[in-house]
């Protein structure tokens, strides 16, 4: 069940087990699976935040790179070591934010194949609208956490990547 803010408002806690309907072979499965189910599960809300905005998930992260690069251009290998999901398509979708006039693009005077983008005026207007009135629903979610509770999860999933 969902409220009008797209938050679950179940009073019980979804457990993965339920979720899944399966039994895991140890905590360190069950674990794993539950990064991938929820992580799945959050961008699934985040691309519903974002569809009235005409934006998907990694354009919103184009974007809030650019932003706050604060007026300074980016080569779009910058622009992808920054992106939390690494697209191959980054320049594709850069391009389609250009057609939508929320980027700029801007070819290097000394080597006419390094191409700049930088944010719009049309596209901080956008993600200032995005922060008035889209992120609440990410903000909920992220509340249902303690700041121990977040901590634990982070150094768990650093522990991973090391």
């Amino acid at each position: 069940m969902e409220n009008n803010s797209g938050v679950d408002s179940h009073p019980h806690m979804a457990r993965i087990e339920d979720e899944l309907v399966m039994q895991f072979k140890s905590e360190q499965q069950k674990a794993l699976l539950n990064i991938v189910f929820t992580a799945n599960w959050i961008k699934h809300k985040d691309a519903l935040r974002l569809a009235p905005y005409g934006l998907s998930a990694q354009q919103y992260n184009i974007l809030r790179i650019l932003r706050g690069a604060k007026g300074k251009k980016m080569c779009m290998h910058e622009v992808l070591d920054r992106m939390l999901d690494r697209a191959p398509n980054a320049t594709r979708l850069a391009d389609k934010l250009i057609a939508k006039e929320l980027v700029v693009r801007e070819r290097c005077d000394e080597d006419r194949r390094v191409v700049y983008i930088s944010i719009s005026e049309k596209g901080l207007e956008l993600l200032a609208a995005i922060d008035k009135g889209g992120n609440q629903v990410l903000a909920e979610l992220a509340k249902r956490l303690t700041d121990a509770e977040a901590a634990a999860i982070n150094q768990g999933l650093d522990k991973m990547r090391e």
